[in-house]
């Protein structure tokens, strides 16, 4: 079994708490377009999407970073453009982990040139001793410190998505 580190009901409270804040910061009326950054995120934005009241679309987009070891390659690379515009839209960049900040930089760089009214972004979980770039960010689910986390649909070599908790794993997996 892979050690827990924040256990299911954890997740879920916060995750009540962000969509919250989301919400308030929107307004009730608001439309509010997350996009998701693929694969990690895609079960908080799930469970994300089922707790925000009022409305919702969503939308896809994948990068790599990882590729198959622990560490960040510092490449990021489009692997899934999104298929709407977001040109007027309240977009929120859903995102499993902030880690060095060089991903979620370049996301918010190319999101901003599509012009949406508005451009928010929560993350899950944050590394803040890992940081190279400041990068802002309005929701931060979890501070945690440098280790190697799975579960919850984050992933080692595509491994562990289906964890119910965030864990921790060393090198070798």
């Amino acid at each position: 079994m892979i050690p827990v580190l924040i256990g299911a009901d954890d997740l879920h409270g916060r995750i009540a708490e962000l969509a919250a804040d989301i919400r308030s910061d929107a307004g009730p009326g608001t439309l509010v377009h997350f996009v998701c950054v693929l694969k990690g995120a895609f079960v908080f934005l799930a469970d994300l999407l089922r707790v925000v009241e009022g409305p919702v679309s969503c939308d896809f987009l994948g990068v790599a970073s990882y590729g198959a070891g622990t560490m960040s390659s510092g490449q990021v690379k489009l692997t899934k453009d999104l298929d709407h515009p977001l040109k007027g839209r309240y977009v929120v960049v859903v995102e499993d982990i902030l880690d060095t900040g060089h991903t979620l930089m370049y996301l918010q760089e190319i999101l901003a040139a599509r012009e949406p009214a508005a451009l928010r972004t929560v993350c899950l979980l944050s590394k803040p001793s890992r940081r190279q770039i400041d990068v802002p960010v309005d929701y931060i689910g979890f501070e945690i410190a440098d280790r190697f986390v799975v579960g919850y649909g984050l992933d080692y070599d595509e491994a562990y998505r289906n964890l119910p908790y965030i864990g921790v794993i060393d090198e070798e997996g």
